[in-house]
């Protein structure tokens, strides 16, 4: 089994056609596009140029960013500038709330850059935006995409005590590949967080993703998902990694539809309980419907 056709270490520039976005149309894609600009809220969307954002868009989701736009850390596969942070504004999780409640959100998914700069990397943030959209509306399900907060526990937990519904956090990719993909991040500090919050909150739903197309082994693939079930990891994303810019690491391989299919049983039957696996899969690609929340 191979991920695709072509030779390992080959850095492929033309995406195939199963990469396809589709160009907004949907008045509502324009009309979410200019609630988030005028609430003033950051969407990993657009940050990160995710390639379904005119999807979510048009349906009226999106997942926001916080803690603004400049990310401490310089990822090489991730198009979120790298630049010295601005100081973290206090209303902001009261727009996110407003956002969440104009948008008619019944599944959320907060994400931040990586503030290293704070001490406690931003949990604090998380919580309290959490805690915002518990006020607005207690039935929203809340699904945070966080940093590893370098491994600290009393961050890890400060988020935990906000109750959100499921507790994600990316493993990327696989170890070997971890000190190009993910700057200043371990992998296997990333199992560790994971693991920590099931000993913390044993009832928590964990989830992680992975991207293909960064020059790993179908071996690597297997042994990271391996990792993740070992680590309580119930709910699982792979999808390929695409370049955003000619400066980012470049595509080594693209895997075909089949490949992400097959990978995806494979997962499953690892113990996954969820999985989504196709190449435009993200981590928030559909979350309420790759695991919906349990019912408050």
């Amino acid at each position: 089994m191979m991920i695709s056709k072509t030779q390992p270490g080959l850095h492929q520039s033309k995406k195939p056609d199963w990469i396809k976005v589709r160009l907004p149309n949907n008045p509502v894609f324009f009309s979410t596009k200019d609630l988030v600009a005028g609430l003033r809220l950051h969407t990993v969307c657009e940050s990160a140029q995710c390639p379904n954002r005119w999807e979510c868009w048009s349906s009226g989701t999106a997942t926001f960013l916080i803690a603004g736009e400049r990310c401490t850390r310089a990822c090489g596969f991730c198009a979120v500038d790298t630049a010295k942070p601005l100081p973290l504004e206090e209303d902001e999780p009261q727009r996110v709330a407003e956002g969440v409640r104009r948008l008619g959100l019944k599944h959320v998914v907060i994400t931040a850059v990586a503030r290293d700069d704070v001490p406690d990397g931003g949990a604090g943030h998380f919580a309290r935006t959490i805690e915002a959209i518990r006020a607005m509306d207690p039935k929203v399900a809340i699904e945070v995409l966080v940093s590893d907060f370098n491994g600290k526990d009393a961050a890890i937990r400060r988020v935990l005590d906000a109750r959100p519904d499921i507790y994600n956090h990316n493993l990327e990719t696989v170890e070997r590949l971890t000190p190009l993909v993910r700057s200043r991040a371990k992998y296997r500090l990333s199992l560790a967080v994971l693991r920590r919050v099931k000993e913390m909150e044993p009832t928590m739903i964990t989830k992680s993703g992975i991207m293909l197309g960064l020059g790993e082994t179908e071996n690597e693939i297997f042994e990271a998902m391996d990792d993740l079930r070992e680590s309580g990891v119930s709910v699982l994303t792979l999808g390929q990694y695409l370049r955003p810019t000619p400066k980012h690491l470049p595509v080594v391989e693209y895997a075909t539809p089949e490949t992400f299919e097959l990978y995806g049983e494979i997962a499953r039957n690892k113990g996954f309980t969820f999985v989504a696996s196709a190449p435009l899969v993200r981590s928030s690609y559909h979350a309420a419907e790759l695991h919906p929340a349990p019912p408050r």
